[in-house]
């Protein structure tokens, strides 16, 4: 299944049901008192760095920790919840599932999520049986439900239980369960060849205007599998009369109209698997980045070659600070997946985020050389060039993209050739795009935000740039960096109380950001405050200033401003 239905089912899963973090597992139990806490190789030393490691998102490593502290003693319970929780996170799904806590000490939402993971071994090791069998007798409640309503009919149908696997699961208000719960019930309902039952199924997805995109390639290719290629090609071209670059649905179109063999029925695991990967988007969806790591996994369990789960992994990782076991992720796409270039670019991506700046530039190249027909590689190439300051290279990709767009130019390119343009010194050039853009798109925050920065900064326009800063801190309230350029908004136009007054609002969100302090020190001297305006000036010096801030804040704290006229303005772009 492509990944367009997992990112699709974010936003129906946020029709769902909420779901809240884990419960902190608190140490329990003595620590001897020979034991020196920091101490390698003490039960609580290799503890504290699983700890350590656990909150830096090194999974892995956190596993190894808390296996070396349960074999060196000292509270077995403890160290054996976190162990469990960490090899779950890790992928290490079977040893997991071994050691899943148990009993009246342990918290219930760790029991729930360990009595779900032996679930889900079970049914990986076709032990059909005993995956049922736990699923009834544990109490796998909140925030579980959805996995155990989309689970039951897919173990029933391991177990052998043909009544229970075609009962479509039920959960009251809840869309996911509503959509995937039919989904499963369609495929079960050929797998039991109750054809015409499995189509009426697919019919009702694929009519709901809410979610009918999702499941056209199932519906279509339960159609091939029937023999029936000229119904296929007709639903195929209905989808894509709606969306036309659909690369998935064209390659669908193209094998039902050429005959060849239709995509197999999904097996078990397959099925449970989806419904895994969905319930995690779901808890991706409401940044509850622990389950959502924790389902992937489990999903990976039952298929591991599940390529938009690895590609989930991934983005996890990546935002967990954990760029190895991202890029590890990642290169489990294989080149011939619709994934592929996404899979690549994101690669490129945690290279850059890890400091590895060529590599990060040799994985975009590449794969821009390997696809140079796709636009995505081209962009992203582009986007990586800009981030790494080669303005003129980032504009000569971007130019021969926009040129391929004719007379339908994409807003999002031009923003951001015109942010490449204006940083390699071609404002009239970057003004072009960005005024190009804001006709396509001018209810866009960033776009309004950064045009607007432009204006004001370059002393043009100043009522205007006013107004679209306005509007877009209006759409965007709590972004630090709409706010101080509000703020410098004010500045410019010399109303220094209301420039304070943004400007400290924005320092509130982005504290460490070296261009708010100066602007509010800026602000601060206008305003005969000379003593708070040389404290901001001298915390740029401490945010690890480029050299051109730190060049501006050094001047301020020797001469301080000069008249309004000639007041120093920084030119940083705000993206």
């Amino acid at each position: 299944m492509r990944f367009k239905i997992l990112l699709a089912s974010a936003t129906v899963l946020a029709l769902s049901a909420c779901t809240t973090a884990p419960k902190t597992v608190i140490l329990r139990g003595p620590v001897s008192a020979g034991t020196a806490v920091f101490d390698a190789r003490s039960p609580y030393g290799q503890f504290l760095a699983g700890q350590a490691a656990l909150r830096a998102g090194d999974t892995r490593q956190a596993a190894s920790f808390f296996g070396v502290a349960g074999a060196l003693g000292e509270d077995p319970g403890v160290i054996s919840e976190r162990s469990f929780t960490a090899l779950l996170l890790a992928g290490e799904v079977s040893r997991a599932a071994a050691i899943a806590p148990a009993g009246p000490e342990v918290s219930d939402a760790l029991k729930r999520l360990g009595a779900l993971t032996r679930v889900v071994d079970a049914l990986a090791a076709g032990k059909g049986k005993e995956a049922q069998a736990v699923l009834k007798a544990e109490d796998i409640g909140f925030p579980h439900r959805q996995a155990v309503a989309l689970l039951g009919p897919w173990v029933s149908a391991a177990a052998g239980d043909s009544e229970g696997a075609t009962v479509q699961p039920t959960l009251q208000n809840d869309r996911l369960v509503q959509y995937f719960g039919q989904l499963g019930q369609a495929r079960l309902f050929e797998r039991a060849k109750r054809f015409d039952e499995a189509e009426t199924d697919y019919k009702a997805l694929t009519a709901n205007a809410a979610a009918s995109d999702l499941f056209v390639l199932d519906y279509g290719a339960f159609l091939e599998r029937r023999k029936r290629q000229a119904d296929a090609v007709a639903l195929y071209d209905q989808a894509l009369a709606r969306d036309p670059a659909d690369e998935g649905m064209k390659a669908a179109r193209l094998r039902a109209a050429s005959g060849r063999k239709a995509p197999a029925m999904v097996s078990i695991r397959q099925g449970a698997a989806q419904n895994l990967v969905a319930c995690a988007a779901t808890f991706a969806s409401e940044r509850q980045n622990q389950f959502a790591l924790a389902y992937l996994r489990l999903a990976l369990r039952l298929e591991p070659e599940r390529e938009e789960a690895w590609l989930l992994v991934g983005d996890l990782l990546n935002d967990s600070g954990d760029r190895v076991g991202a890029i590890a992720a990642y290169e489990r796409i294989s080149p011939d997946s619709p994934q592929y270039v996404a899979s690549r670019g994101k690669m490129a991506w945690a290279y850059q985020q890890a400091g590895d700046k060529v590599r990060a530039l040799d994985t975009a190249r590449t794969l821009a050389g390997q696809f140079p027909a796709d636009r995505d590689a081209q962009v992203g190439l582009a986007d990586l060039l800009r981030a790494n300051e080669r303005w003129d290279e980032s504009v000569r990709i971007l130019d021969t993209v926009i040129r391929g767009d004719g007379d339908q130019p994409d807003w999002r390119v031009l923003f951001l050739r015109g942010i490449a343009l204006e940083r390699a010194g071609r404002w009239p050039d970057a003004e072009a795009d960005l005024k190009v853009a804001l006709k396509v798109n001018p209810d866009e925050p960033e776009l309004l935000n950064f045009l607007g920065y432009s204006w004001i900064d370059r002393g043009e326009h100043l009522a205007e740039a006013l107004a679209m800063i306005q509007k877009a801190v209006a759409a965007r309230p709590q972004n630090g960096a709409m706010l101080d350029s509000l703020g410098w908004a004010y500045y410019r136009l010399g109303d220094y109380k209301t420039a304070i007054e943004k400007l400290e609002a924005a320092i509130e969100l982005e504290p460490g950001d070296p261009d708010v302090n100066g602007h509010l020190g800026d602000a601060y001297w206008r305003a005969g405050r000379q003593i708070e305006a040389r404290f901001q000036w001298t915390r740029v010096l401490s945010l690890d200033p480029d050299e051109k801030q730190k060049a501006e804040a050094t001047a301020k704290l020797k001469d301080g401003l000069g008249p309004p006229a000639m007041a120093a303005t920084s030119t940083i772009a705000r993206n």
